[in-house]
């Protein structure tokens, strides 16, 4: 499936495509993971080119877009695997002084009483008192948990987050496709049995339709879509995440791979905005209406 982007939101996709090629290619996303930290000045370059100012109105600084708009570029964001508390600082635009233009670093208590980059924040909005440091599956994600659950669930960042989602669901199918097609066994590539061809043309689909539903959820607003949106995205990811290491061969031994890095991350992406449980109700409860 295409979908008909206008020439601004192929521009603004393309160019926060460019700024983390730039700025955080492979050889970063080893360093980082080496020695975990926040980028500062990579925050800053976000900050410089309007990512956490994107749905700033104009009249106050902005960028003056949208959700779909800002969905693009967190889909980008997601596919590139960057860190960072990316999420609750663009919410905070506009409300925390420094935010919009990257030299204020913003964490917030999720709806599943997360925070992610406690330590590194300069501002942490909901009732952090008491967080307790967590050991996460994701090098690249530190995280603490509030005592007595989270706050209130953020339609908006769960959307943001189902974008990440989707960028770990184009990537990991990107990875898998170019695998298949290179590694040789038997003397032909491996994308030519069968077995390999399912789980790549399943990773793809699923990515598809993720995409539609978080597209079409950044048009709508609506939480009803929003729910759907990250049910399917949270599925695109992590399963093609896996599937992606099926295609690799497994790859248990390679811990710090890129490919298992985007399954830690969807993982702890996946818990971000508290129980899935409350997004099937809410999913539920619009269809039977």
């Amino acid at each position: 499936m295409r979908f008909q982007l206008t020439e601004d939101q192929r521009a603004l996709r393309d160019g926060v495509r460019q700024l983390l090629a730039r700025r955080f290619d492979g050889v970063a996303l080893r360093a980082a993971v080496t020695a975990p930290g926040l980028d500062r000045g990579l925050w800053r370059a976000l900050g410089e080119v309007g990512f956490f100012a994107l749905r700033l109105p104009e009249a106050d600084g902005g960028v003056g877009l949208g959700l779909p708009e800002a969905v693009l570029a967190f889909e980008e964001t997601g596919r590139a695997l960057l860190p960072g508390p990316l999420v609750a600082t663009q919410l905070a635009a506009g409300e925390v002084a420094g935010a919009a233009d990257g030299e204020t670093v913003v964490a917030a208590v999720d709806g599943g009483g997360f925070v992610e980059w406690l330590a590194e924040a300069d501002v942490v909005r909901g009732d952090a008192a008491g967080a307790v440091p967590l050991r996460s599956v994701d090098p690249l994600t530190p995280l603490h948990r509030v005592r007595g659950g989270g706050a209130a669930v953020d339609s908006v960042a769960v959307l943001l987050t189902a974008a990440e989602q989707l960028g770990t669901a184009g990537r990991v199918c990107e990875l898998a496709v170019q695998h298949a097609r290179t590694r040789e066994q038997f003397g032909q590539p491996i994308g030519a049995f069968q077995a390999i061809k399912h789980l790549c043309a399943g990773m793809l689909v699923r990515a598809e339709v993720a995409r539609a539903a978080v597209y079409a959820a950044a048009v709508t607003a609506d939480r009803a879509d929003i729910a759907a949106a990250r049910l399917l995205a949270d599925e695109a990811a992590v399963r093609g995440a896996r599937d992606c290491l099926q295609v690799h061969g497994g790859m248990g031994f390679t811990w710090e791979s890129e490919v298992h890095l985007h399954l830690k991350r969807a993982w702890v992406r996946a818990q971000r905005g508290g129980d899935v449980t409350e997004s099937e109700e809410l999913l539920a409860a619009d269809l039977v209406a």
